[in-house]
């Protein structure tokens, strides 16, 4: 696994090395009013809602399985927490701040609980289970906040997404998360009973592992991670946006995941690569936006990217680049007089 991360790196020490030649002010660090800024804290920050999402994408593929509606699910938390904080008495209040948060994260709570009852209980193909959820989530959404963007003003709530500690409070957050699931998960038996699970859940369950269970708690820390990605976005801009917040965030989750290595068969996976996936699908980002890419093309040029490092890490792929090595090597000893 760790032979897998050196493609990653070297994606992302290109991605920076191309900064470095076509702005170098991108690696300038200031401190202002005992605060960071700067372009590669701007990355981190970010890049932290998709990095959340991705962790809890992990431990899910890791089972086998996919989570589709954790965009939806952000979408949801913001709108909860927006929409408690616009409605209630003292909507700027430290106390009205934290009960929305408490609440949207109850929500993303239960609807883990639902996709982990839907694949672990019934049996449902994972892609088909979350659909439903992908699907019906940004409806409920707009069904919280009437199809307006809802907007508030609350300095409690904004420290989440806006707030700094030197840092910004969501990389600190994002950091905390990947450290605590990193010892949780490689410091205790769980990352080995969810790769069994992930390799032959029936398997597991004849020798004694409680495979649902172990199904049904990877996808209640999705939603949670996801809740608390949504949190990140909407109080980043202090408003709750259901149509646009966490849009297509699945999508850049799935291949962080990828990306850093992790088995889409199951069975495998690696928190190290997924931050790294998550740090290139930012810095990619970031770059476009920088060398000025006209907004159309970022799709596109992500895409090439992200399949370029994962034929990389495709075994076939290097095995075919293995034989043609030494093929063109007897060529050109052949040629030499």
């Amino acid at each position: 696994m760790k032979s897998r991360l050196w493609w990653p790196l070297l994606a992302l020490g290109a991605l920076l090395a191309l900064n470095l030649v076509l702005a170098p002010a991108f690696f300038a660090l200031r401190f202002q009013d005992g605060h960071l800024y700067g372009s590669l804290v701007d990355v981190l920050n970010n890049g932290a809602p998709t990095l959340l999402v991705a962790l809890g994408m992990t431990l899910v593929i890791a089972t086998r399985g996919v989570d589709l509606s954790v965009g939806a699910v952000a979408a949801i938390a913001g709108a909860v927490a927006c929409t408690h904080l616009a409605g209630s008495a003292d909507p700027g209040g430290a106390g009205t701040a934290v009960t929305a948060i408490a609440l949207a994260l109850g929500l993303c709570l239960v609807l883990g609980l639902w996709n982990g009852f839907l694949v672990a209980a019934l049996g449902i193909q994972p892609i088909i289970a979350t659909l439903v959820l992908m699907t019906a989530g940004r409806g409920l959404a707009m069904l919280l906040t009437e199809g307006q963007i809802v907007t508030v003003d609350n300095s409690a709530y904004r420290a989440v997404g806006a707030g700094h500690l030197v840092l910004p409070v969501s990389i600190l957050i994002s950091g905390a998360a990947v450290a605590a699931i990193a010892l949780l998960t490689r410091r205790t038996a769980l990352g080995l009973l969810i790769e069994s699970v992930g390799v032959n859940p029936e398997a597991s369950r004849l020798a004694g592992v409680r495979s649902r269970r172990i199904i049904w708690t990877c996808y209640v820390f999705a939603a949670l991670c996801a809740g608390v990605a949504g949190l990140m976005i909407s109080s980043n801009v202090s408003a709750a946006d259901a149509n646009n917040a966490g849009l297509w965030i699945e999508m850049d989750a799935i291949l962080a995941v990828v990306i850093g290595g992790t088995s889409l068969a199951g069975g495998r996976y690696s928190l190290a690569g997924t931050v790294l996936g998550a740090l290139i699908i930012q810095t990619l980002t970031t770059t476009i936006h920088t060398v000025g890419v006209a907004p159309e093309v970022t799709l596109v040029l992500k895409a090439i990217v992200v399949i370029c490092v994962c034929l990389a890490q495709a075994p076939k792929a290097r095995a075919l680049l293995r034989r043609l090595a030494p093929a063109r090597a007897e060529t050109t000893k052949a040629a030499t007089p």
